[in-house]
């Protein structure tokens, strides 16, 4: 059964929810900290961690599947109690987690995941947040021809997201409503390859795109950048990460939706269950456990998926009062009496 935590339900966990004792070692193996948000992550997993008294080191496989594997060897031999892994390529880093299981070291698949049974999945609900991101795009243009900018072939999450965006689509492509005029993967999630991706797109389209689906706020940027070189600007566009900038091109009406995955949140939550399983509970044990089962292959895996925020000109303000941005960041450029939230 697929559980979904809600934010009052993820701020209703405290650390002392879990019994922890000094002294232990949280590892984490970074796939890259190219993206803004993994500076976030690495916060609120730090100061959960320390705070219980346990220590953290990391690593930054810096977009590299080899060099993630031989970071991951690295962290095995210091000994942690926990590793998390972000992974670059799922299936690649699976015997680097057999590794940690060799090891006899507890392993939790930290926002990516890969399919192995002994380890504890920690993501938010990537196909609702696909779902999400399709709803706000359908709401303001619910006819014409769509762009699909996915993100890396290698990374699950691109699939997912995409799976929940058909789930809500696939009535109007039925229907000849909506036409997916250009989809493509993006290597490594960058912006650039974005960028050039939305380009060809324009380029074999002859500019006839009347909404952009990007699966996260990065890759927006460059289709953003994309579109206001043909004067396009301003044609409904999604994505995700609640990126500060993205956020600040919501209000400026160059972006309709960034879901917001609060960082914070999945964090903390996971910082909370390393600190639990480094002094002994079982993966079934910790708060909001479930099973989930939707990887390519099937592999059925405990998890704990936590549900995203939409961000739209409508609730701004959300994110201002959660202090994930400031009112001047979210609001730099806007003209006056156009955004409620920024008067």
């Amino acid at each position: 059964m697929r559980k979904i935590l809600t934010l009052a339900a993820v701020l209703a966990t405290s650390v002392s929810s879990y019994a922890t004792a000094e002294g232990k070692t949280i590892a984490v193996s970074w796939k890259t900290f190219q993206e803004e948000r993994w500076k976030t992550d690495e916060a609120a997993i730090k100061a959960v961690v320390e705070s219980a008294g346990n220590s953290y080191i990391s690593t930054d496989a810096q977009g590299s599947a080899q060099k993630q594997a031989a970071d991951i060897d690295s962290l095995i031999s210091q000994n942690p109690d926990v590793i998390l892994v972000v992974a670059f390529d799922n299936d690649a880093i699976l015997p680097s987690i057999q590794a940690i299981s060799d090891a006899g070291i507890p392993s939790i698949a930290y926002d990516v995941q890969f399919e192995d049974p002994n380890a504890l999945y920690i993501t938010f609900d990537n196909v609702g947040v696909g779902r999400i991101i399709a709803q706000e795009i359908q709401n303001v243009k619910p006819e014409g021809n769509y762009a699909f900018i996915k993100g890396d072939k290698g990374d699950p999450n691109a699939t997912f997201l995409f799976q929940g965006m058909m789930e809500v689509l696939d009535a109007g492509i039925s229907s000849g409503k909506i036409v997916n005029v250009c989809e493509t993967f993006t290597d490594g999630w960058k912006p650039d390859n974005a960028q050039k991706n939305m380009e060809q797109c324009l380029t074999s389209t002859d500019n006839n795109v009347d909404a952009v689906l990007s699966e996260n706020d990065g890759m927006a940027s460059g289709v953003v950048a994309a579109l206001e070189a043909q004067g396009m600007a301003g044609i409904p566009v999604g994505g995700q990460d609640g990126d500060l900038a993205a956020i600040n091109r919501v209000a400026l009406g160059t972006q309709t939706v960034s879901v917001w995955k609060n960082a914070i949140d999945l964090g903390t939550v996971a910082a909370q269950a390393a600190n639990a399983m480094a002094d002994g509970a079982s993966m079934e044990s910790i708060d909001g456990v479930g099973k989930f089962s939707g990887g390519k292959n099937g592999v059925e895996m405990n998890s704990i998926l936590l549900a995203p925020t939409p961000i739209t000109q409508a609730n701004i303000d959300v994110a201002i009062d959660a202090g994930h941005i400031s009112k001047e960041q979210a609001c730099a450029g806007v003209t006056a009496g156009t955004v409620a939230a920024c008067d």
